[in-house]
């Protein structure tokens, strides 16, 4: 099996920007299209894409709506769409607008009952986030540390019909440091769900190593700050993931 890249589109205020460690304080703008961008990214081939709204995820609810309709409009692959989904309502509204599989991370731990029954209802669209600080999964736009492991939260969702598990190192996320491959791989031999690895992606070989590990379960790999600041060549990244 290939692995899928996902390039990422954060949305701050209506513009493209990437954090440093999910902190609202230190994003770095790279656009104000945030549609032209998502072009950009299927022209170089790219057949899926994940959006983030950052102002939704504090919010907890849909901020940058209408940037993600321009998204949605122009790119012609699958939109995976995170950030202040809480409710019924915002999923629905957001499959009928186009959007392929939705991310929830805040209510997928304090309602795990509320994503089950939306995974049953909404078959291979809802994908759960599972963020980590040191093995603890982190909150609200990653300013809460819980008291739940990883893996706990994983098994929560074992049968339950989610579509994946998009796993992230938030210590990484936004740094260059590289993916942390090891404990992407742990969780996803730990659970019979797709993993998507997110968070610190570098350059090439993060592609390459995760590559190698798809039949471990590992379903693809979000990557933003790299491609953004010109480490990683996304059509180069494309052909190392089909290999």
């Amino acid at each position: 099996m290939s692995l899928i890249v996902f390039p990422a589109i954060d949305l701050k205020a209506g513009q493209v920007v990437r954090l440093a460690e999910g902190d609202m304080e230190r994003a770095t703008v790279y656009g104000d299209d945030p549609a032209a961008q998502a072009m950009l990214f299927a022209e170089a081939g790219a057949e899926y894409l994940h959006v983030v709204d950052l102002d939704g995820a504090f919010a907890g609810a849909s901020v940058n709506g209408e940037a993600v309709k321009a998204i949605v409009a122009r790119f012609p692959g699958h939109v995976q769409l995170g950030g202040g989904i809480r409710n019924r309502e915002a999923i629905e509204g957001w499959f009928d607008l186009g959007v392929a599989r939705v991310v929830i991370g805040t209510a997928a731990l304090k309602d795990p009952d509320f994503v089950k029954a939306a995974a049953q209802d909404f078959p291979g669209g809802i994908v759960v986030a599972v963020d980590a600080r040191d093995g603890m999964v982190a909150t609200e736009g990653w300013a809460d540390v819980s008291d739940v492991t990883v893996t706990d939260m994983a098994r929560r969702f074992e049968d339950a019909g989610v579509a994946a598990l998009l796993f992230t190192d938030v210590g990484r996320d936004g740094l260059l440091k590289g993916c942390n491959v090891q404990a992407t791989v742990d969780l996803a031999r730990a659970t019979d769900i797709p993993v998507i690895a997110s968070g610190g992606v570098a350059g090439i070989g993060d592609i390459h190593m995760l590559s190698i590990h798809a039949r471990d379960g590992i379903e693809g790999v979000i990557t933003g700050r790299a491609l953004y600041d010109g480490r990683l060549d996304l059509a180069a990244a494309l052909a190392v993931a089909a290999q």
